[in-house]
């Protein structure tokens, strides 16, 4: 243990140097001095002006007694709705102020607003100047002639200088406005025109040495110059504190040494200036707080810095403490599971960082409430998986699997020990006889002295199914005991329990296998010694499958369910969790009886059991040798509906044991709740939530596409991405280590498992809303056939749509915010389990799902390019004959 406390100490201190390694620190010019102008709007919150949103006079007169430290003047951009109040309150504090008379295609506005900034100008001494529009012409709500006269009138009106703002080239293509006002107030703003930060004070310069050319003998202000501090990057323009604060020391520095004269764009964040491309709020040179966002002087750093990395430490250290709860972790395990641990509390101070530095309306808040929710389950599931990689790949090997040939605990079945008699049951509906009959006859073969065997079949009216079974049991003599049982409640579980009321009653053991199962003859004989411990209520042995050859489909799905059994199902049993999956199970009568017995209120009436026997504190115990083998799905669709009521049934099973797992409930530990809890978030909660993940990101994107709104952050898009490359790496590295198949079927369990993401989802959202579905039994032994439909329509429509969704962000992503593109690497990945399901209802039709199409396509292959001889017909002639063969290379 003291190497465990000292990996987590190591990993603790890494993680802390980490963030010291890494530490942003900028160089630029130090400004000691006064800021010749700042943009000032005195407005708080997110509320448009022109709604709800009007300033106080206490709120004014605060604002500029902060900003009055820091510039000599301001400029306003408006004359009405409470900004009337500035140039007085501005006077207090020794202020210069520039007006500003906001011109738009409101003629009523418009009077308004330059009447009011005409009186302004003539009460007021601290007025330097008026600006008449701002951007007026760019936006197109003014002719540069009419936007002239109304410059005209307030010229005649007052007498300091007039002007408009407009942008640079506004400036250069319209000579004759320039001749009309008093200076030219030029905005230069290098983000809108996609230039990095690092060339920004130098596109400034050039741009302000061209309209000194432009126009000689005329004064030029840099009337908007400035850097957003957060937002998405535009093409190479790329926002952020850092840049923020080194383009400004950079211009302003630069700007005193040739004289310039410019205003700063702007004093403080304007939240509600959401709607200006996502970098709107951002643009102040002290944030909504009106708190300074960087130093003048000095080095460049986030103030914050060190209390996000306490943040991120504090986490990890809080997440890795569990670990000291793991029986006998390894050093490896301890390792991988700490820096997991800690690389979440990164995360989460990344979180911490952008929702402390980011203004939310409403639906911005909404919308990334929504994506930490959802996020949350998702890192408890990748979390959980890196847990069981590090058991699996780092820590020590399973003590409580039953392997076969090892001695069992406590005793082993020998001369003195009696054979306690085992009660098999077999329920059967529509069973094809001829498979069934091989079941049987498995049984009969038995290396055990003391069982019998009840076949049940129910609700099967046609005796083409059930007359030859029972006259095959007749020959099998009187151990086999036959019932035929029609109009029975309960679906499987209705036929057990008739089956237990026909058990012979010096049966202590009753074994389930479905009516497909070929069992191996020691199957009673190796497990049944377990239950001489008087604790173990259960034993449960795998399932597997005999005809994995028949096709590539079947093939591909055998290596699907080996994964659960080698990997799951063997790890829960180091926990005494195992989830009972009915065929091949041994269960102690006593037990049964006391956890009820076969219910008949879920699908999945085995699972029920199972878990209510655990409840009871039971002990159970798993082997992963195969003691029987059974039928694969017929069909693609079978192995959905299969999955389905798996799916559907283990959510009955939620809705029903939920209250047990609270404390004092049942006689479930700790670790029991825990593995069992995980196991349900891992595989229906997963699953699900991928789904709803995918169809919200989809409804999502016209928004993005189109409207270039609410953009989902790298904070959000980025752990998806993460949890799917840990759910990859979990697949790849969990059957490279526990399950015993070759590279291309893992690829293929791998698809077959993706593939039933939606039938997984589908269930649980039914589970959500009915209490009961009809069992559905599976189709195996050949008698049913493909279907006609497209087993895959939905998801062919949801991958299809996510795919072209992906192709739209980044076809009108224009500005190449990386963001979208993110967001459309997202959508992708998310396409990928419905595009697997497509794969495999394709393959299930096509050539391609036969072996014989493989070998066929292999031999051709190496014909052409010489691996193999080709035999060439023999030409006869009356004189002699003739073989050409092409040797082989």
């Amino acid at each position: 243990m003291r190497a465990v406390v000292a990996v987590l100490v190591f990993v603790t201190a890494a993680h802390a140097a980490l963030w010291g390694i890494f530490q942003d620190r900028q160089q630029a010019p130090d400004f000691t001095g006064m800021l010749p102008s700042v943009s000032y709007a005195p407005f708080e919150g997110t509320a448009h002006p022109d709604v709800d949103n009007i300033p106080t006079a206490e709120k004014i007169r605060s604002d500029l007694k902060k900003l009055s430290t820091m510039t000599r003047a301001i400029r306003l951009y408006s004359s009405t709705g409470g900004v009337e109040m500035v140039p007085p309150i501005a006077a207090e504090f020794g202020l210069k102020v520039t007006l500003g008379a906001w011109i738009d295609k409101n003629t009523d506005r418009n009077e308004r607003e330059i009447d009011a900034a005409i009186n302004l100008a003539r009460k007021n001494s601290n007025v330097i100047g008026i600006v008449v529009g701002n951007e007026t012409v760019f936006r197109g709500e003014q002719k540069v002639e009419d936007l002239i006269e109304l410059i005209k009138r307030v010229k005649k009106s007052v007498n300091v200088p007039v002007t408009t703002g407009e942008i640079w080239n506004i400036w250069r293509d319209y000579p004759e406005l320039a001749s009309n006002v008093d200076f030219v107030a030029a905005h230069v703003l290098p983000y809108w025109e996609n230039f990095s930060s690092a060339q920004a004070v130098d596109q400034a310069m050039y741009l302000y040495q061209l309209l000194r050319e432009k126009f000689p003998g005329k004064r030029i202000v840099i009337a908007e110059f400035g850097w957003p501090s957060a937002g998405y990057n535009r093409l190479n323009a790329d926002p952020g504190p850092f840049e923020q604060a080194v383009v400004l020391r950079n211009f302003v520095t630069r700007a005193e040494a040739i004289g310039m004269e410019y205003n700063i764009v702007e004093g403080i964040d304007q939240p509600w200036k959401f709607f200006e491309g996502g970098v709107g709020p951002y643009w102040g040179i002290l944030n909504a707080a009106r708190e300074p966002k960087f130093s003048w002087t000095g080095p460049i750093v986030n103030p914050n810095y060190w209390k996000l990395a306490a943040i991120a430490l504090l986490v990890g250290v809080l997440m890795s403490l569990p670990i000291l709860r793991l029986p006998e972790p390894t050093v490896l395990q301890a390792l991988l599971l700490s820096a997991a641990a800690n690389g979440v509390g990164a995360w989460l101070a990344t979180v911490f960082a952008y929702w402390d530095g980011h203004y939310f309306i409403f639906g911005s808040a909404f919308a990334l409430t929504l994506g930490l929710i959802l996020l949350g389950p998702l890192v408890l599931i990748a979390m959980a998986r890196i847990e069981e990689i590090a058991a699996i790949a780092f820590g020590r090997s399973p003590r409580r699997l039953i392997a076969k040939g090892a001695p069992v605990v406590p005793a082993t079945i020998g001369e003195n020990l009696a054979f306690p008699k085992v009660s098999i049951h077999i329920p059967a509906y529509f069973e094809p006889p001829e498979m069934l009959k091989q079941t049987l006859d498995a049984v009969a073969r038995l290396d055990y002295p003391n069982f019998e065997c009840v076949v049940i079949i129910n609700n099967t009216p046609d005796p083409a199914f059930w007359q030859p079974i029972q006259d095959h049991c007749r020959a099998l003599g009187e151990r086999f005991k036959f019932i035929n049982a029609e109009k029975i409640t309960g679906f499987k579980a209705g036929a057990l329990r008739i089956a237990m009321d026909r058990t012979a009653a010096d049966a202590e053991i009753i074994g389930i296998i479905d009516a497909d199962y070929v069992v191996d003859p020691d199957w009673l004989k190796d497990l049944v010694p377990l239950f001489a411990d008087p604790r173990v209520g259960l034993v449960q042995a795998p399932q597997d499958h005999r005809d994995e050859d028949r096709s590539l489909m079947h093939y591909i799905m055998n290596g699907e369910y080996a994964g659960f059994f080698d990997i799951g199902m063997v790890q829960r049993n180091e926990e005494n969790a195992i989830i009972v999956h009915g065929t091949m199970c041994l269960i102690r009568r006593a037990a049964m009886e006391m956890a009820g017995g076969w219910a008949g209120d879920t699908i999945c009436e085995d699972t029920d059991l199972g878990l209510a026997i655990i409840e009871h504190g039971w002990v159970t115990h798993y082997t992963n040798h195969r003691y029987g083998r059974g039928l694969l799905p017929d069909t693609y669709e079978a192995f959905k509906k299969q999955r389905h009521r798996w799916a559907y049934g283990g959510f009955q099973i939620v809705k029903k044991h939920w209250r047990r797992f609270l404390p004092g409930a049942s006689r479930l530990t700790r670790d029991q709740k825990r593995e069992f809890s995980l196991g349900w978030l891992n595989w229906l909660g997963a699953e699900s939530l991928g789904v709803l993940v995918a169809l919200l990101n989809l409804a999502w994107v016209p928004i993005v596409a189109f409207a270039d709104i609410a953009i989902p952050d790298r904070i959000l898009t980025l752990p998806i991405i993460a949890a799917f490359l840990v759910s990859l790496g979990h697949f790849v590295v969990m059957y490279r280590l526990r399950v015993p198949v070759k590279s291309g079927q893992m690829l293929g369990a791998m698809i077959a498992a993706m593939s039933v993401q939606w039938t997984v989802s589908r269930a649980v959202a039914q589970g959500l809303i009915t209490e009961h579905l009809p069992f559905a039994r599976t189709s195996k032994g050949g008698l049913s056939r493909m279907s006609i439909e497209f087993q895959a329509f939905w998801e062919a429509v949801i991958g299809v749509l996510l795919l072209v969704g992906a192709v739209v962000l980044v076809a009108t992503n224009t500005k190449q915010i990386r963001e979208i593109y993110i967001f459309a690497a997202v959508l992708v990945l998310e396409s990928l389990p419905f595009l697997s399901a497509v794969a495999i209802a394709i393959l299930e039709s096509s050539r391609a799902n036969s072996f014989q199409f493989w070998r066929n396509a292999g031999v051709r292959t190496a014909e052409l390019i010489g691996l193999r001889p080709v035999a060439v017909p023999t030409v006869s002639g009356p004189s002699q004959s003739t073989e050409v063969r092409q040797e082989s290379r």
